[in-house]
């Protein structure tokens, strides 16, 4: 069967700052972590070790158009425009940025341009990071500087990549430095990134730019193991903490009321002020980037909480391993094709159906050497994983969702982390010693896909 797609559809893959420039001039949290503790990151590889995009980004710019990407997304780095987050811009990041930015669109590759993407600078997060409201301040000048120095040739504006994973890494299960496990903190985090998107969306709204903002959302669908009122409770309280709690405010200006009255008998809310809730409504995005990796299953406790234990979001739900699931055995997480689905459905009925696209979705897949055939790695499992998402997209789009593109994770196997190259992710294999690319079968198949704006499945 062959499914089509619509006429100017977004086919790319999503990047990132921090996971393929290399070495910058201003310090970050991730470098700062790396320097004290390198055994928390896979084989003692940091973040100075990425596919070196800062070198070769004229040539890489090349493989995307071989790649037949029409869109492509990265980020700009806060550390390596202004080193210590509030003084003055580096001017050879100004020329880095301004010759990528160029070059996509000479190359007929729109730039998607994110803002933040986890590379908070270490001279803000010692002054409390988004713990403290002068980063905010401190964010939103960086984003309107962003805005005057680019926004003329980049059309599409995205203030943060998925911002509930600093405030559950950082604040809440260990994973990105700070390593605090405290979940008011975690809160006021959250909600001081929320204040810091809603500002830049001011002040890209007050430039009377000609592009359009948003934000990019990891959205993980909640399933009840059942659908027994006590489970159904759970799954719509691990929805409301890990999806609402960013979705809410960006699509609607406001958070849900049952989140807020739930946070608030625990005493768990961060501190407020008045204006904070014109700020949030003024904060509406134009375009809202989905990533899509895996679903979130849920069931009520089994147990009684410890009340000597921190407050955590898994008071509330236990995690329900669904038999007969499906799994990438190398990443721990569950392949749920129709999710993609469900997440497109909940938007067209519950907020509007908002212009939105697939930013991110992609499998990582360790030791891939062990599929070379004749000199390329025969990826015939991410072509599989890829076309059975375009499947579900593909349905999600003929009932009407607003649905404008799809975009995969990653171009170029990158730096991810703390799992450094334990996972490739790529369309492109990176060799680390000769920072040699080769093209793998999924890249070939995607390129005619594109192309094509079609592909066939039986």
């Amino acid at each position: 069967m062959k499914y089509a797609f619509p006429d100017n559809f977004w086919w790319g893959s999503a990047s990132s700052a921090l996971q393929t420039e290399g070495t910058r001039e201003g310090e970050t949290t991730w470098d700062y972590w790396f320097a004290r503790e390198p055994n928390r990151f896979h084989n003692g590889v940091g973040p100075q070790h990425t596919s070196t995009f800062y070198q070769h980004w004229k040539t890489d710019i090349q493989l995307l158009k071989q790649l037949n990407h029409n869109s492509f997304r990265t980020s700009i780095s806060w550390a390596r425009l202004i080193p210590d987050g509030i003084g003055e811009v580096n001017p050879d990041a100004v020329d880095f940025y301004n010759q990528v930015i160029d070059e996509l669109n000479e190359q007929g590759i729109t730039p998607f341009i994110t803002l933040f993407h986890f590379d908070m600078p270490m001279a803000m997060q010692e002054i409390g990071g988004w713990e403290n409201r002068d980063v905010v301040d401190a964010y939103a000048r960086y984003a309107q500087i962003c805005f005057e120095l680019f926004g003329d040739r980049v059309l599409h504006w995205f203030t943060f990549n998925e911002p509930i994973v600093p405030v559950e890494g950082g604040y809440l299960y260990d994973f990105h430095y700070p390593n605090v496990v405290d979940f008011r903190r975690a809160a006021t985090v959250a909600y001081h990134t929320v204040l810091a998107h809603a500002k830049a969306v001011q002040a890209y709204r007050a430039g009377h730019y000609a592009g359009e903002i948003g934000i990019v959302l990891n959205l993980t669908p909640s399933y009840p193991r059942s659908q027994n009122p006590a489970d159904v409770k759970a799954a719509h309280v691990a929805d409301l903490m890990f999806n609402r709690s960013f979705l809410d405010p960006v699509l609607r200006g406001e958070y849900p009321a049952d989140l807020v009255a739930l946070l608030k008998s625990y005493d768990q809310l961060p501190a407020c002020k008045p204006e904070d809730g014109f700020l949030i409504a003024e904060g509406k995005i134009d375009l809202l980037g989905i990533n899509y990796y895996q679903p979130r299953r849920v069931k009520c406790r089994d147990s009684a909480v410890n009340p000597q234990s921190p407050f955590m979001p898994e008071w509330f739900f236990d995690s329900y391993e669904m038999p007969g699931r499906k799994m990438n055995p190398y990443r721990g997480w569950e392949i749920y094709a129709p999710g993609i689905y469900d997440i497109l459905i909940n938007l067209r009925d519950n907020y509007g159906n908002p212009r939105c696209f697939i930013s991110e979705n992609g499998m990582g897949v360790e030791n891939e050497q062990r599929f070379i055939e004749n000199g390329q790695i025969n990826d015939q499992y991410r072509i599989d994983f890829i076309s059975e998402h375009l499947t579900w997209l593909h349905k999600g789009i003929s009932e009407e969702c607003n649905c404008l593109g799809y975009h995969m994770w990653t171009f170029i196997d990158n730096w991810s982390w703390c799992n450094a190259y334990k996972n490739r992710y790529g369309f492109i294999q990176l060799d680390l010693e000769t920072q040699q690319r080769t093209i793998k079968k999924s890249g070939e198949w995607f390129a005619a896909t594109a192309l094509n704006n079609s592909f066939d499945k039986e």
